[in-house]
């Protein structure tokens, strides 16, 4: 089995399950399985890069934004509280909290992206909601002191300081 089945695979049956609102039409990505603090959920690959971002992408340089592959973690949604990173050094989306199985997969946009291009009025319902999420390039030192960054956004906030 290549390494890229084994990533389909390990989506379709194992971590992760897609499920879509029957109101709204929009897609989330929820647990099958308990994971623990630290815990790698699934490895990711590249699918393309783009030089500007997108909508589904994260950002791993100054103009390299990748779409990630499995497909699924595209449906991995936003949260101002969130359980999970895409680690894009090492290529994996990983826990930063329990998850529960049934619970939903969320991460920090702006953990992944430093200047997004469609920013949008958060309605989470954290009590460390920031209410508008434009990327990392927009948040305040005590917001960023809350929460885990990609390198390269951690490279980028240096400079700002």
């Amino acid at each position: 089995m290549s390494s890229i089945e084994a990533l389909i695979d390990i989506d379709q049956t194992e971590s992760a399950e897609i499920r879509i609102d029957p109101i709204t039409g929009n897609r989330s990505l929820f647990s099958r399985k308990f994971f623990q603090k630290g815990e790698v959920i699934m490895d990711f690959l590249a699918k393309s890069v783009q030089s500007t971002p997108t909508y589904l992408t994260v950002q791993v340089g100054e103009t390299e934004h990748i779409e990630l592959f499995p497909d699924c973690l595209a449906c991995a949604n936003h949260s101002c509280d969130p359980n999970c990173f895409f680690d894009t050094t090492s290529m994996q989306f990983v826990c930063v909290k329990e998850i529960a199985e049934g619970e939903e997969f969320t991460f920090f946009y702006p953990s992944a992206e430093w200047d997004m291009n469609q920013p949008f009025k958060c309605d989470c319902g954290s009590n460390d909601c920031i209410d508008y999420i434009r990327g990392a390039k927009y948040l305040s030192q005590d917001s960023i002191a809350k929460y885990r960054f990609t390198d390269f956004i951690q490279r980028k906030l240096s400079l700002k300081r």
